[in-house]
């Protein structure tokens, strides 16, 4: 039977413990030295992903500006092969409201590196407070 090769649960708290605060304070430079550099991102508004570190740093540098005071915040995680899948709960400012959103994103990791990360959740309440 083959052994499983990837982080423990303990281990992926440890990382997203250190990572997800990054997301927060408009510091996009701390945030992409979590990434490798022919690292791959993508989300809901860069479906088909972002690719090497300095794509993802340029992506990072408007999201975070846009975004500076966001709140990101993990509320379980799950070990997969090669990295473990992030469940997360963001708070989000947005004009005079704050906009709540959870979601799964998928991590991959290579010597402490993500190489891969991809987002998932519902942005209908973000998107309705942006044009409210």
């Amino acid at each position: 039977m083959e052994s499983f090769a990837g982080l423990t649960e303990a281990d992926a708290r440890a990382f997203t413990s250190r990572w997800l605060p990054a997301w927060t304070g408009n510091d996009p430079e701390r945030l992409a030295d979590f990434y490798a550099d022919d690292a791959v991102y993508c989300d809901p508004q860069v479906p088909q992903g972002v690719r090497g570190r300095e794509e993802i740093l340029a992506y990072f540098r408007r999201l975070l500006a846009r975004y500076p005071d966001w709140v990101w915040t993990n509320t379980a995680v799950r070990p997969l092969r090669g990295g473990f899948l992030n469940y997360w709960h963001a708070e989000i400012p947005v004009g005079g409201t704050v906009v709540a959103c959870d979601g799964v994103c998928t991590v991959t990791l290579e010597d402490g590196l993500i190489t891969r990360n991809e987002v998932f959740f519902d942005r209908s309440p973000l998107l309705a407070a942006m044009t409210s």
